[in-house]
């Protein structure tokens, strides 16, 4: 079975999902930011009631931070995506590749059929996914790792 055939059978659940960043509705663009650091990671949840009301991302940082510095102790509300990709647990992986694709982002949540966020995923879930599904084709380097070739180079 070939890569377009295997993503478009395989669901979602099969992806290494992240645990996603969540941060409640009433913190500041500063409290985002913060946690997205202690995560690792260029977005978060905006959480209310334990349902997700919105993603902030690093884009929507870096556009709030051109326009005016001082956003930092806004609140997150007032910078949220309009609306945030998202997929379920059963979809198949090419709706991922799609929802990246038609909004242009890194970054999908994953909820579950109601509609609990159960995890992160996006272009490195997919990458992963890749490597593992296809390890003779994919050469995998860790970064920062001591470069290894398939073959000896030069003549």
């Amino acid at each position: 079975m070939g890569l377009a055939e295997r993503i478009g059978k395989a669901p979602v659940s099969e992806l290494n999902l992240r645990e996603m960043p969540r941060i409640e509705s009433g913190a500041t663009v500063r409290d985002a930011v913060q946690v997205m650091r202690q995560a690792g990671l260029g977005c978060a949840m905006v959480m209310s009631d334990d349902k997700p009301v919105g993603m902030f991302t690093e884009g929507i940082l870096r556009e709030a931070f051109a326009e005016n510095p001082q956003v930092i102790d806004d609140p997150v509300t007032d910078h949220l995506a309009a609306s945030f990709p998202k997929v379920y647990l059963d979809d198949t992986i090419d709706m991922v590749l799609s929802a990246m694709q038609v909004n242009n982002t890194r970054f999908i949540c994953v909820v579950d059929s109601d509609e609990n966020v159960v995890g992160l995923t996006g272009q490195k879930g997919l990458m992963e996914f890749v490597a593992e599904e296809f390890p003779r084709q994919v050469m995998v380097q860790r970064i920062g790792g001591e470069a290894v070739t398939g073959q000896r180079e030069g003549a």
